[in-house]
């Protein structure tokens, strides 16, 4: 059995005395784990750096083994990761929501494009927190948990919305809310793709997206704790501004 794609690589961790385990989310493959011979070695760690682009080749005797990697590097994103704490904290962020959220070999191309877009973005820390909301509401979507935002659930209405339902993912009016409003999540405009989208609604909208990440997705997956990268990058960009 074998393939060979190119890919982000989500982690990597020493595996014996000279070999590393590493996952790469590939557009073909998925989230996908392997053994990579002599990944401890000075000529291949320093390319097993998450976030890396790799052009990788995978072998097995049976397709349910975990295989080994043979890895070629593509482009690095350590140097720009490592060159301020935002970048760093969202890199960490995205790999940790992926390997936490994902199915193992179970294809997402959408997500997949979205999220080398996304990491591309590294160091423009003036787009990349909006970009990053953008592919947490893809993140949800492509799992199933996306939100509905375009009108009230309970009036219809598509003007005056400022809640989101923590049940159903819906829209909600400021009339729709009544009594209810305080029970309710918040609606900047951002999230719904309008306004200035300044950091400040960026910062609220992650309270949202948070929520379902945490009660939804995570609660869907058996109720593990999501990872601790997420609120690290939240809070580095609430000190951000």
């Amino acid at each position: 059995m074998e393939w060979r794609d190119q890919g982000i690589l989500l982690s990597a961790r020493r595996h014996g005395e000279t070999s590393a385990i590493i996952e790469m989310f590939t557009p073909s493959q998925g989230r996908h784990a392997g053994v990579v011979r002599g990944g401890t070695s000075r000529k291949i760690s320093p390319i097993l750096q998450p976030g890396a682009q790799l052009d990788v080749a995978w072998r097995a005797r049976l397709e349910d083994h975990m295989g080994a990697f043979a890895v070629e590097p593509v482009r690095s994103r350590a140097a720009i990761a490592m060159g301020g704490r935002l970048a760093l904290a969202g890199l960490n962020a995205v790999t940790g929501l992926i390997s936490f959220s994902l199915p193992e070999r179970e294809v997402h191309l959408p997500l997949y494009h979205r999220t080398e877009a996304l990491l591309d973005l590294l160091g423009q820390d003036d787009i990349w927190p909006l970009a990053y909301l953008r592919w947490e509401l893809s993140l949800l979507e492509e799992l199933g948990y996306g939100l509905d935002l375009g009108s009230c659930a309970v009036t219809g209405a598509t003007d005056g919305l400022a809640y989101v339902s923590p049940k159903s993912g819906r829209a909600v009016s400021r009339e729709g809310a009544g009594d209810w409003a305080e029970r309710l999540l918040p609606l900047p405009d951002v999230l719904r793709g309008v306004g200035d989208a300044s950091d400040a609604e960026i910062a609220e909208s992650f309270k949202t997206t948070g929520y379902f990440l945490m009660h939804h997705l995570a609660a869907g997956l058996g109720g593990r704790p999501l990872p601790q990268a997420r609120a690290r990058f939240v809070e580095a960009f609430n000190r951000s501004f």
